[in-house]
């Protein structure tokens, strides 16, 4: 707790020190996230259906789009059936936007913010690595995931022990080829993964590479194997975000998972005009497991939901 306690204290120091404004969205709300990969904790609220946030992003996007610029939330958040060693259904979270940033910017400073704490927690630095997601999956699979078919994906899903997954989509594949064989051997130290699939933009934008691929301007940080950021250069077109959420929508409805609503609201700032911005967000427990050098979630919380 008292390690917890300095680096609540740190995070909070390196963004006071930059200018960027804490705030505090609401935890319970009318709508959640149409994520297929995500699920809700339902509530009642006056006899009507609410959630319990798994993030801060809408509230703080609709804070973006009022105006409000460069802003960081350090919060809980709650995700359903999410439970093992790096999973508590309560986490915390610390999400920020940086206005005019692309992703690139907010990789820096996550490695610095990230770099910063290690140094307080040990007295020493921290190697720090870039690598694109093509070059993960070149270096440990031989395979582009850019253009290589699915066929091939699945099949590739198939050999590594996983059956059922002959039918997966293109985005299921990539990520459990990546999550069960690629992150297990990143560089030790901090790692930045950059230029993801197009499949897997989910609210990032996308762009043509040099090499003529499409791919999406999304990042991931993982400090010794561990991921502990997601960050985008932001979707701002209202269309496409509200494209992508109907799928979602449809993708959960095929897979027999509750069917969640658009965000009226949050599409309503979308139109009104979300800056051009770069978001991440971090999880604080998982950071602070590496920081301590444990292996459970459980070790760093007062209270896992095992004993509450």
């Amino acid at each position: 707790m008292h390690a917890r306690a300095e680096l609540f204290a740190l995070l909070r120091r390196f963004f006071a020190e930059r200018s960027v404004l804490e705030v505090d969205p609401p935890l319970l709300a009318k709508t959640s996230v149409t994520d297929p990969y995500i699920e809700s904790v339902k509530a009642q609220m006056g006899g009507e259906s609410s959630y319990l946030q798994t993030s801060p992003e809408f509230f703080m996007k609709r804070m973006l789009a009022s105006g409000l610029g460069d802003i960081y939330c350090l919060a809980k958040a709650f995700r359903d059936a999410e439970q093992g060693a790096r999973h508590n259904p309560e986490f915390t979270l610390l999400e920020w936007y940086r206005v005019g940033w692309d992703e690139f910017q907010l990789m820096q400073e996550i490695e610095t913010l990230i770099a910063t704490v290690f140094n307080k927690f040990h007295q020493s630095a921290i190697n720090t690595e870039r690598l694109s997601y093509h070059d993960c999956f070149v270096q440990a699979l031989q395979l582009d995931p850019h253009s290589a078919s699915l066929e091939s994906l699945q099949a590739m899903a198939v050999s590594q022990g996983y059956a059922k997954w002959s039918n997966e989509t293109r985005a299921n594949c990539l990520d459990l080829l990546f999550s069960e064989i690629i992150e297990p051997k990143l560089p030790s130290g901090l790692v930045t993964v950059y230029d993801y699939p197009a499949c897997q933009s989910a609210l990032a934008q996308t762009y043509t590479d040099k090499h003529g691929r499409q791919v999406s301007r999304r990042f991931e940080v993982f400090l010794n194997c561990v991921e502990l950021a997601n960050g985008y250069f932001e979707l701002t077109d209202a269309q496409q975000q509200r494209q992508r959420f109907t799928a979602d929508i449809n993708y959960r409805s095929q897979a027999n998972k509750p069917v969640m609503e658009i965000d009226a609201k949050l599409d309503q700032a979308m139109r009104a005009g979300l800056p051009s911005s770069s978001g991440v967000a971090l999880g604080v427990d998982r950071l602070l497991m590496q920081l301590c050098g444990l292996n459970s979630i459980e070790e760093v919380l007062a209270f896992p939901w095992s004993r509450c």
